[in-house]
């Protein structure tokens, strides 16, 4: 059994750790492993390089991924999906582990009617795969945003300022409402909720008014009521179709200023909250879906990714893991907005 294990889309703390799993647990079986570079793009380019446990053994607390990403998509061009079949029957690979999102484990999905058996692993900042109560990055991603804020909340207080941080979340709020929470901040903005500027620039006022700072977390997918849709940077689209987000932190900060007369500056994070060591949380979860995806491979289990779902690994199939997204939910949001307000 050769198995060929791939990481796509944005990369996060943990990847690393389940490359690691996978060639550890594939050994153990005296299975090979195929390392794939670039997500898909490996794929269609034949892109690969061999992987031992000698190769992996000390990358568990390495950030980003050894085999580099993309957000390359192989369907969009059929020519493309039919070299990725054909390109991993070439390379004799058995099988795929696809680390990956929404993006990345939607097109294996789909990839395997066409042939390609495939089993995927939930990987995504965002944390917002249905079918399982956590994707592993997530809560690194959470603690270098909550550090963040911590500070800014201190430099703040300082200057008896208000500051916007901007953290991301394209379409989902996990990590804005989780950060903001753990840190203390005076406001959360997120997808889920549409803002009325007036009614943030009120609860400001309100804030600034008791304790002379606020701190507002705003994750760049979250819009106003009246405007059609996010703050995009450009009109400029990836290869599944999703436009660059980025600068409501910035156009906040500029409208806050103007309605209320104080002093406010914005912060965004960005990238810095994918890279980095993992937390042991996500060193530990990673390193069990690795384990776990291999032994899916060995089980011929396919078309299905593993999840956590309590204190158990379990499989789900790709197909539901990727039919919605897993936003926000009510009760978490309604539970938590008070000490927001």
């Amino acid at each position: 059994m050769k198995i060929g294990v791939l990481t796509g889309g944005g990369d996060c703390a943990g990847l690393n750790a389940v490359i690691r799993a996978v060639v550890k647990r594939a050994e153990d079986y005296g299975f090979k492993v195929i390392g794939i570079k670039y997500g898909w793009a490996g794929l269609i380019d034949a892109d690969v390089v061999p992987l031992s446990y000698k190769d992996v053994r000390e990358i568990l607390d390495v950030g980003g991924t050894i085999l580099k990403t993309s957000r390359s998509n192989p369907l969009k061009d059929p020519a493309d999906a039919e070299k990725v079949v054909a390109n991993a029957k070439k390379l004799g690979i058995d099988a795929v582990v696809a680390i990956g999102g929404e993006d990345t484990l939607g097109a294996a999905h789909k990839l395997v009617a066409k042939g390609l058996k495939v089993v995927g692993v939930p990987k995504t900042i965002d944390n917002d795969l249905s079918c399982t109560d956590v994707t592993f990055g997530f809560d690194s991603a959470v603690n270098v945003a909550m550090e963040m804020i911590d500070r800014i909340r201190t430099t703040a207080a300082s200057h008896d300022r208000v500051m916007v941080v901007e953290v991301m979340g394209r379409q989902t709020g996990w990590i804005a409402i989780e950060a903001g929470l753990a840190a203390g901040a005076d406001i959360v903005l997120i997808p889920e909720h549409p803002f009325d500027l007036d009614e943030v620039c009120r609860q400001i006022k309100k804030c600034v008014a008791t304790k002379e700072s606020a701190v507002v977390v705003v994750a760049e997918g979250a819009a106003m009521k009246t405007l059609p849709g996010a703050v995009s940077k450009d009109s400029k689209v990836d290869e599944f179709g999703h436009v660059r987000l980025g600068g409501v932190g910035d156009f906040l900060a500029d409208e806050i200023e103007k309605r209320t007369g104080l002093e406010t500056r914005s912060v965004t994070l960005g990238h810095v909250v994918r890279g980095g060591s993992p937390s042991a949380f996500d060193r530990v979860l990673a390193t069990r879906f690795g384990v776990a995806a291999v032994d899916l491979v060995k089980e011929g289990k396919f078309d299905m990714m593993v999840s956590l779902q309590g204190t158990r690994i379990v499989p789900v199939k790709l197909e539901e893991a990727v039919a919605k997204l897993k936003t926000v939910d009510e009760a978490l949001f309604n539970a938590l907005r008070t000490f927001f307000e």
